[in-house]
């Protein structure tokens, strides 16, 4: 049975990997660095000495595609399960608490307690639901008042990586349409119990090993080899592999390493930076989540005695040192859990400088499909042309495309 060569073994490789082999296809996984899960992933930090993720991620029940993967992996119960869409927030400046609690699909036209919201300003927003593709965000909610700032930026910003001024409003439109305008069961958020590779990596390679697919690490692609519109042979950095005819391979690299292997493919111009702050907290605090508005942090996820902190679209705080950024991020976290904001604890920063891709209408138009006009190449990846921000779902989307790609192709 011919084979499915998979290389890269993030999200999108490994989502693709087991859908392969969940459908009984032949396949083998290569991997640069010397583990899976990419930009998705847990490690032990020495300094800490705790489990961290390397960045913090937020599910919706309405991910439709990373709900597939989790079953898929029998992973289902790895990450939180609320019974209700709640999202609090808290503004650093006022001290104003307020919880959001999307209901029927008509949510957003209704005022909400203590969020300073009004009709007329949430009424503006919907203008993103009639977004073009050539609409940035900001040009579509110049008018939303107080919602702007105290809902549609920070969500904006984290979803897309982008700011507001750049960022395309119809890729958020898309994130509207998937979950929050489909009601309260698309909504609910979903955040990994014990860290992201226990819940999406973890599982998937322990698949894949079963069923005899264990990765191959350390396996960096150099170059390609071609005939006849096909690709023969994998050059990589220890060694060349030959593929045989009938077997397919799935590209799943991010764009600059895509970009260095197939120099003819089209793709998004530019990145934008994440910073993410972990704190080891004194005591144990209780686990939660909680969006941020008026300070430098945006998003605040507190997991045991380890309060970690996101700040997307950072790419002016990513050239601070990590001293700097710890002392500043922790002027937010202290305030919020009400302990002293001068002398962080214990902190790791870490920078993923080329995060995600602008995520502009320019860019958007730029994102390469999945299959690629060489007969028995495919690619797999958050930034490619699933319709969808360059996210978790996106990611596995991606793969669970080129993966049933393939297989067409290779019945065809």
């Amino acid at each position: 049975m011919a084979r499915v060569h998979v290389v890269g073994a993030g999200l999108a490789g490994l989502a693709a990997a087991v859908t392969l082999v969940r459908r009984a296809r032949p396949v083998t996984l290569y991997e640069a660095s010397g583990h899976a899960g990419g930009r998705c992933r847990s490690y032990y930090d020495t300094r800490l000495e705790r489990l961290i993720d390397n960045g913090n991620h937020l599910l919706l029940s309405g991910n439709r595609a990373a709900k597939r993967y989790l079953e898929e992996i029998g992973a289902t119960d790895r990450l939180s399960h609320t019974e209700k869409a709640e999202f609090p927030f808290f503004d650093l400046a006022s001290g104003l608490r307020w919880t959001l609690r999307p209901g029927s699909p008509l949510w957003i036209l209704s005022k909400r307690r203590g969020s300073g919201t009004y009709l007329a300003e949430i009424a503006s927003a919907l203008k993103l639901l009639t977004a073009k593709r050539s609409h940035t965000i900001a040009e579509r909610l110049q008018n939303a008042g107080s919602a702007y700032t105290r809902f549609w930026k920070p969500l904006a910003e984290s979803v897309l990586n982008t700011p507001c001024k750049t960022g395309s409003a119809a890729l958020l439109r898309r994130v509207l349409v998937e979950t929050l305008l489909r009601g309260e069961t698309a909504c609910r958020p979903r955040i990994a119990l014990k860290g992201l590779s226990h819940a999406f990596v973890d599982p998937a390679v322990d698949l894949l090993t079963k069923s005899g697919t264990r990765p191959r690490f350390h396996f960096r692609l150099k170059a390609l080899r071609f005939s006849a519109n096909r690709v023969t042979t994998l050059i990589f950095a220890n060694e060349p592999l030959r593929i045989p005819a009938g077997d397919q391979v799935i590209l799943a690299l991010p764009p600059w390493d895509l970009k260095r292997i197939l120099p003819t493919v089209r793709i998004p111009d530019g990145e934008h930076a994440i910073v993410n702050a972990h704190f080891r907290l004194p005591r144990h605090a209780k686990n939660s989540f909680l969006g941020l508005i008026g300070g430098t942090a945006q998003w605040l996820f507190v997991r045991g005695d380890v309060a970690s902190a996101t700040v997307s679209a950072a790419d002016d705080l990513a050239e601070k040192s990590p001293d700097r950024i710890a002392k500043r991020i922790w002027l937010d976290i202290g305030k919020v859990l009400q302990m002293s904001p001068q002398v962080p604890p214990h902190w790791r920063i870490i920078k993923e400088k080329r995060a995600t891709f602008a995520q502009t209408p320019a860019n958007e138009r730029c994102r390469p499909k999945t299959r690629t006009g060489i007969a028995n190449v495919f690619l797999a990846g958050d930034w490619i042309a699933t319709g969808l921000p360059a996210t978790i779902e996106s990611a596995v989307l991606s793969g669970q495309k080129a993966a049933l790609a393939a297989l067409k192709s290779d019945s065809g």
